[in-house]
């Protein structure tokens, strides 16, 4: 069996690979933090560090589930779902951890949280369709 990227799959898979280099810059903003070239309080200091691991961790996630659901030849909903889901959450929660700090001396998340739970569910929806799609193929 030979493997064929999806142009879907291709075009996901491409847009994440570059989305690596907007990480690796947090990872150096967040040197600054460490380091107290930027005043945060522990509250923001704890969301920047969960905001940049989720990052990083969905995106990897995600790429993977991109091949999964590419092998799987998964189509419709479920195909959708499984490549567009755990990458929506790579945007939705850690987007969420840092809009809900931002702000001088912030030390509880403001509305914006709802962006993590809101990712939560695309992560959800993602899994479960890989999952099941992937034992169904």
């Amino acid at each position: 069996m030979q493997f064929e990227f999806t142009d879907a799959g291709r075009i996901l898979a491409g847009i994440a690979l570059l989305s690596i280099v907007t990480i690796e810059f947090g990872g150096y903003f967040l040197t600054k933090i460490v380091r107290g070239s930027v005043p945060m309080t522990p509250f923001q200091q704890a969301f920047a560090r969960a905001g940049h691991a989720h990052a990083g961790v969905l995106v990897t996630l995600g790429l993977v589930g991109v091949l999964y659901a590419d092998l799987a030849r998964l189509d419709g909903v479920i195909g959708w779902l499984g490549r567009v889901g755990i990458l929506a959450a790579a945007i939705l929660m850690p987007g969420g951890f840092f809009a809900s700090s931002a702000g001088k001396g912030r030390t509880a998340p403001n509305g914006a949280i709802v962006m993590v739970w809101l990712g939560a569910v695309c992560l959800a929806a993602g899994a479960l369709s890989l999952g099941i799609g992937v034992l169904t193929s």
